[in-house]
């Protein structure tokens, strides 16, 4: 079923990796931007208004430094405005230094039922240097608030001087604490960010060291009890994130704030990424959309067999055929023909092989030919 994305693009910080559309010293600009928000909300479901939707994702940014009571009306206004299954899992992104208890009992009253923590690392050097306003007792006190509640924990790899060891602690850092899935993945230095600088000294891990810690990371994560059913993701029993499966399964979803993407009746489109653009196009009564476009027939194929693999769940033969009516052995016969060693067949399901998962992208190339 579809889902609902929703972006808060204030913070306190901007993390020195951070490429993500977020405003630091804008916090002022909240009130404003919220209630946009919500206009933006009531536009949107008029024209979906015999949809469905089964998650809500609060990203941003950080949505846990503005007010609470900002995302109790946010949710309000979701649930006033669109149509949501009996059981919708709803989930907020938050920063361990911006939470209290006041704010998470807030949220759960708001009908948040699921939490996505971002720790990145348990050593405290590395946090700074990241620019993380967080510490790791931040975290620990935050898992306290948590317990019981179903929440993700997010582990970063790839840091300057990163070691196995520390890997190690993260993890059982976050597993001792109660988190119920987590998401590991690697630092993408994007141009234009502080620790790009950083990149092109070579003074971070090269590829083969960052698989070296994803393989160590993950063999602990099955040790624990998690279940990777994506590249970056690992659950406990019962706890995969419906809204992101949703993504790989290439379902529509409805974005909604600055630099938002969505994906609904064929078509992509996506927000303008500044604040006051959004917010002007919003007051006088017009959809925010800077870029949009018809995914094609072969986009879409490709898109249906990129993401498939990406996960555990692989590729299934007979639901390509129900979408396109074709084999996408013979729609991408060159490019399966050369990722076969890769992967392992049962039934009609092709998937990449466990050993091979962590280096999906260059599988993948061969389908772009």
């Amino acid at each position: 079923m579809p889902g609902i994305y929703v972006h808060i693009p204030f913070c306190k910080h901007k993390c020195t990796y951070c490429d993500f559309t977020s405003f630091p010293n804008r916090l002022n600009f909240a009130e404003a931007y919220m209630a946009c928000l919500y206009k933006e909300a009531e536009m949107r479901a008029k024209e979906l208004e015999k949809i469905t939707f089964d998650t809500v994702y609060i990203g941003g940014g950080t949505p846990s430094i503005i007010d609470p009571k900002y995302i109790y009306g946010l949710m309000k206004q979701i649930v006033k405005q669109f149509h949501l299954t009996a059981d919708p899992e709803v989930t907020i992104e938050m920063n361990p230094g911006t939470v209290d208890a006041e704010k998470i009992a807030i949220y759960k009253r708001a009908g948040i039922n699921r939490f996505s923590v971002g720790l990145q690392t348990a050593d405290d050097e590395q946090l700074r240097d990241l620019g993380r306003i967080h510490t790791c007792a931040d975290f620990l006190e935050c898992c306290r608030l948590l317990r019981g509640e179903n929440f993700s924990a997010d582990v970063m790899l790839g840091l300057k001087g990163q070691t196995k060891e520390q890997v190690a602690r993260t993890i059982a850092l976050v597993h001792e604490n109660g988190a119920t899935h987590v998401s590991m993945y690697a630092l993408t230095p994007e141009d234009g960010t502080p620790i790009y600088t950083d990149y092109l000294n070579g003074e971070l891990p090269d590829g083969d060291e960052v698989a070296e810690l994803y393989d160590h990371g993950r063999k602990l994560l099955a040790d624990y009890g998690y279940m990777r059913y994506e590249v970056s993701n690992f659950t406990k029993p019962g706890y995969g994130s419906r809204h992101n499966l949703n993504y790989w399964k290439r379902g529509e979803y409805i974005g909604l704030g600055v630099s938002a993407s969505s994906f609904f009746f064929g078509r992509r489109f996506t927000n303008t990424f500044d604040l006051d653009e959004y917010m002007k196009c919003v007051l006088s009564g017009h959809f925010p959309v800077i870029e949009s476009e018809e995914v094609s027939r072969q986009d879409a194929k490709f898109e249906f067999v990129m993401l498939a693999l990406r996960t555990v769940f692989g590729i299934s033969a007979s639901r390509y055929r129900a979408a396109f009516g074709t084999d996408w052995r013979e729609d991408f016969k060159s490019g399966y023909e050369k990722a076969r060693p890769y992967l392992e067949e049962t039934g009609d399901v092709a998937r990449i092989k466990e050993e091979y998962l962590y280096v999906q992208n260059q599988i993948l190339t061969e389908f772009l030919q």
